[in-house]
């Protein structure tokens, strides 16, 4: 019961600091760590101990997969050379450069042999699952189980993965790629808003839960260290400079061949920087580390077991906090982000061809005679007013369309209240039933978030 309660009120922390991160634009999970170490230091706080079965099955597969499915699959197959450079060969040079500098032992060829075998082998399972999941998924028109399919989705992948002992991570993201990439293919307009708000509860969740434990942990896993490692503050700074130097040494490069090939003359160096400081660890790296045995094959403890855990939380927690709270800083200064006109005028261009198309089609179906004209009248209303507005804010000098438009959206939602009101008092006074109210509040719902989201 104890630890159901600290869960409970972990949630109810990190729902206080997303608040205040929101509020005050900095990344929550920077913001939640800080806010479990300093729970941590206080007197009486709870001694937490992080399982690795919870963090590698329960916390890790949806997480991941949440995040691929983000990913463009047009962008990714347009830059998949420099991204599998990435994916590959810094991975690789990272652990070689951390395993120099914390002497640890290793043969290079054997690793470098079992990392192929697990990429390769989660990157099959991950497409296998993925293809599975697209059959089910159309075939399926029930939300209900669009939903518990899209929830057991990456439990599936990480599980067959590590059953076929591969990569249960890169079994995952290729599984959430694949069907982000074509996620608005298998379902319906109603669907998606369901799995959105679902999934995006379920992360919500998880990440609150973690990133605490992972600042709640650090006092308990540094209090288990012996008398000899209590340096253990200069070797986690160590491992992270370690980190960001072979992150930069490594991309210079890269970007300088990339902007070369792309015909820039003069080599833009703010953005190897920017990818560099956007190199912050998280939950995979202590995810890692927990799976170390705590005895070996002969039955003998794992003395360094302790040491390494502590490495680890520390160089996720120096580089959320460091990195996360000055990575948008960064980022402002360099340059090379995209000013907000920019994209507005990208999606006002876009929402043009969208309301011209449909224009298109409804004189088609006018000339046929197939619709009555009175519809089409209609229909038509609407999207020339949707072009109108398109064509206003694309305008340079539509600052007082804009102005109008936020009057209409503010009265629009104004009488969906009012609306609202009387659905409730309609349902009060027993002249609808609950699934009518239901349905309609629904209807106005969806109305509000359409005017929220313009």
């Amino acid at each position: 019961m104890r630890s159901v309660g600290t869960v409970l009120s972990l949630v109810v922390l990190a729902t206080m600091v997303a608040t205040f991160a929101r509020r005050w634009r900095i990344p929550a999970p920077s913001l939640l760590v800080v806010a479990g170490l300093c729970l941590a230091l206080l007197p009486g706080a709870p001694q937490i101990e992080i399982s690795p079965e919870i963090i590698g099955l329960v916390v890790l597969p949806p997480l991941l997969y949440a995040s691929a499915e983000e990913l463009s699959w047009r962008e990714l197959r347009a830059v998949w050379k420099p991204v599998s450079v990435l994916a590959v060969g810094l991975v690789l040079a990272s652990a070689a450069a951390v395993g120099a500098v914390a002497s640890a032992a290793a043969d290079w060829h054997a690793a470098s042999t079992q990392f192929v075998v697990l990429a390769g082998g989660g990157t099959l399972i991950g497409g296998a699952v993925a293809l599975v999941v697209t059959l089910i998924r159309r075939r399926t028109e029930d939300p209900v189980l669009e939903t518990v399919t899209a929830l057991v989705t990456p439990y599936a992948a990480y599980v067959l993965a590590e059953a076929a002992h591969t990569s249960g991570i890169t079994s995952v993201v290729v599984a959430g790629v694949v069907l982000g990439g074509r996620g608005d293919r298998l379902t319906n307009a109603r669907i998606r808003l369901q799995l959105h708000a679902v999934y995006g509860t379920v992360v919500f969740l998880l990440e609150s839960v973690v990133f605490s434990l992972i600042g709640l942990a650090l006092p308990a896993q540094v209090r288990a260290l012996s008398a000899d490692d209590r340096a253990w503050p200069l070797y986690a700074l160590a491992i992270a400079g370690t980190l960001v130097a072979v992150r930069l040494l490594w991309l210079a490069p890269l970007s300088a061949l990339v902007q070369r090939k792309g015909g820039i003359g003069r080599t833009n160096w703010r953005i190897p920087v920017v990818l560099t400081w956007a190199g912050t660890r998280g939950v995979v790296p202590l995810a890692a580390a927990l799976s170390i045995p705590v005895t070996a094959d002969d039955g003998s403890p794992l003395t360094e077991r302790p040491l390494v855990l502590v490495l680890t939380t520390s160089v996720v927690v120096v580089t959320l906090v460091v990195q996360g709270f000055t990575l948008a800083p960064v980022v402002r200064r360099s340059g090379i982000a995209l000013e907000p006109d920019h994209t507005e005028r990208e999606e006002a261009s876009a929402r043009c061809r969208l309301a011209d198309a449909g224009i298109r089609r409804l004189d088609e179906m006018s000339e046929l005679e197939a619709v009555p004209e009175v519809v089409v009248d209609r229909l038509r209303r609407g999207l020339q007013a949707r072009l109108e507005h398109a064509r206003e804010r694309l305008d340079e000098n539509g600052g007082a369309a804009e102005s109008a438009d936020l009057v209409y959206r503010q009265l629009r939602r104004d009488l969906i209240a009012v609306e609202a009101a009387e659905l409730r008092h309609l349902y009060d006074e027993h002249r609808i039933s609950d699934t009518t109210r239901r349905r309609l509040q629904r209807s106005l719902d969806l109305e509000e978030a359409r005017l929220a989201d313009a």
